[in-house]
């Protein structure tokens, strides 16, 4: 506040029309932003919904500074520094509910030292003990803060130079608080320094709700960081794992009853969210062929190492010779017993072209589709549970004799998934629709081109694959 020594500059008084105004708008703002902060429902590993939380806390400290000096101004400038009014607002509970503002005054002539009620408070100091003289007003603050406060104080006694600034004091209940304080020199009428006023301002709630979004902030850019780390080995792995070959195989090459072979990954519709899907088709030693598709619960890095885990375990007991009814048994004890628990469904095809017959099983999987002449229908699934849902459990086998210009389709249940709108059963038949465009395809990219075509655009949470094997003569 200013001097009375600069009785020749006064203060007019602001209307107080628009200052009420003024006040109403903001506590009225205060109290909608306030509600917005009760809604906010913050989980420990929610870094958004924390920065969102500190930003409103840090919108609540600013309007309370605000109204509290709108009070200020409504009342007017005082004629001494003791009588600073503040604004009529509603005490706030806890322990750092006090005034925030005060005001002091040090008289170099007369050693005469006033202090505001409020500054008192802010300090903790009982008015009995006396207002501090500015050579004892450094013992309260921090050693570190100290020679910046006397650097101030002596440039502004000495050059006249406004002081601006923060430090930190030591309350005498121990507490430690976070002050700005604004001062300027107060010149006689020959031009010499005849005392220093200050306003000191307790900021901090407003430092610890500033420090607090600046915290949130870093650690939700920390996080995206990490996601994006995370994100960027799991596109990698997937890479390094999922076939290399594009477009359409043709296997076995010498025998009748050739498959022709494409499939397809469909990433999720974020493109963040990196799964543990499969799908792989390679010709076994013996001459059959591997069919198959699968997935693993959850995303990013152990979603994908898990995924790559199985993959090569599918491989090489697929070209080991193990039939597919034991090959998932194998598969579930290997995730039950994996250091990442997880589930997973798959659907293991061996198709031997001499005798045209696709032997397969599943664990919790959609059945492969099978499309010949113009229609489509699901295989009757065998038994077989999710993998690493229960230890021991048993797979059964079934066997379907396939004819040329059979179209079979796998794929993983984030092609068809359910929503509000459809069920998975409602995806199927949209797949089963496809049947007589199936019939009219000349290869399986055609095939998995039409498969693009119905499910590719649709906003799916979750990536998916799809592999189609057409039967050839």
């Amino acid at each position: 506040m200013p001097s009375h020594l600069f009785a020749d500059r006064p203060a007019q008084p602001p209307e107080p029309g628009s200052v009420d105004a003024l006040i109403s708008q903001t506590r009225r703002l205060r109290g909608e932003v306030d509600a917005v902060r009760r809604d906010t429902v913050v989980d420990d590993d929610d870094a958004q919904g924390r920065w969102q939380r500190a930003l409103c806390d840090l919108a609540v400290h600013h309007l309370d500074d605000l109204r509290e000096h709108l009070g200020q101004l409504k009342e007017g400038l005082p004629p001494a520094p003791e009588t600073i009014v503040l604004p009529q607002a509603a005490p706030e509970a806890g322990p750092d509910a006090q005034t925030r503002v005060g005001s002091a005054e040090w008289n170099l002539l007369t050693d005469e030292v006033s202090w505001s009620d409020e500054l008192f408070q802010i300090f903790g100091r009982s008015p009995e003990a006396g207002a501090l003289p500015l050579d004892e007003l450094g013992s309260t603050l921090f050693s570190e803060d100290q020679p910046l406060l006397t650097a101030w104080v002596t440039a502004c006694l000495v050059d006249g130079r406004a002081i601006d600034g923060e430090f930190r004091i030591v309350r005498t209940d121990g507490r430690v608080r976070t002050l700005h304080m604004r001062g300027e020199p107060v010149l006689d009428s020959d031009g010499c320094t005849a005392s220093m006023w200050a306003v000191l301002r307790d900021v901090s709630e407003l430092r610890r709700s500033q420090r607090a979004v600046r915290e949130s902030r870093d650690s939700l850019q920390r996080q995206r960081e990490i996601a994006q780390t995370e994100h960027r080995l799991a596109v990698e792995l997937q890479e390094a794992v999922l076939p290399p070959w594009r477009g359409s195989l043709r296997f076995p090459h010498d025998n009748a009853g050739t498959l022709d072979v494409a499939a397809h990954y469909l990433p999720s519709a974020t493109s963040a969210l990196i799964g543990g899907d499969w799908y792989d088709a390679l010709e076994l030693p013996d001459g059959r062929s591997l069919l198959t598709v699968g997935d693993l619960t959850g995303h990013g890095v152990t979603a994908t190492s898990g995924m790559a885990m199985m993959l090569g375990a599918l491989r090489g007991m697929a070209m080991a010779g193990i039939e597919p009814g034991p090959l998932m048994g194998w598969l579930n004890q290997l995730l039950e017993t994996s250091v990442q628990p997880a589930l997973g469904s798959a659907v293991c095809c061996r198709y031997d072209p001499e005798r045209r017959v696709l032997s397969w099983a599943q664990a919790g999987h959609p059945a492969p589709l099978l499309f010949r002449r113009g229609t489509g229908r699901s295989l009757l699934p065998p038994e077989g549970v999710l993998l690493g849902a229960t230890s021991g459990a048993s797979y059964g086998q079934a066997e379907e004799r396939l004819e040329e210009g059979d179209v079979l389709v796998l794929h993983t249940d984030g092609l068809t998934p359910r929503s509000i709108e459809f069920s998975r059963a409602d995806g199927t038949e949209r797949l089963l629709a496809l049947a007589p465009r199936f019939s009219a395809a000349r290869s399986a990219q055609d095939c998995v081109r039409m498969v693009i075509e119905e499910f590719g655009e649709s906003e799916r949470e979750d990536d998916a694959c799809v592999l189609v094997a057409r039967v050839g003569s």
